[in-house]
């Protein structure tokens, strides 16, 4: 009687867990500095080939300067992500001015566990 009370719990406690870290609309995570734009700046920005805003699908990240450069095929944007430099697609590049100062990438992983990049906001220099 006590495994299956134990085992009630444990059970309900998992499901509250999942609950909360369930994934939500994606959004901004980085830190932003004063001055930097606001919520709907960011949630406004889509790549050039279209579709869905950037923050509807993936979440950005800041991109140090020398984690991406125009070294791709024919000049195309690469980022460096864990150590492996990825070519951005040239519809995932965002031509919106960059407000923000630095590069920033949303990455996300494809139904093989593929890094892939869904939007790429280059930096200041490009």
């Amino acid at each position: 009687m006590q495994y299956a009370f134990s085992a009630f719990w444990t059970a309900l406690m998992l499901a509250g867990l999942l609950a909360v870290s369930a994934p939500g609309s994606a959004h901004w995570h980085g830190a932003t500095p004063a001055g930097a734009p606001d919520g709907a700046w960011w949630e406004g920005l889509h790549p050039k080939g279209g579709g869905l805003p950037c923050c509807d699908i993936a979440d950005g990240q800041k991109v140090l300067d020398v984690d991406w450069d125009t070294s791709g095929p024919n000049n195309s944007y690469r980022v460096r992500l864990d150590g492996q430099w990825i070519v951005v697609p040239d519809a995932a590049v965002v031509t919106e001015p960059n407000r923000f100062g630095s590069a920033v990438v949303w990455p996300y992983q494809d139904g093989n566990g593929v890094t892939q990049i869904r939007c790429f906001l280059p930096g200041p220099g490009t």
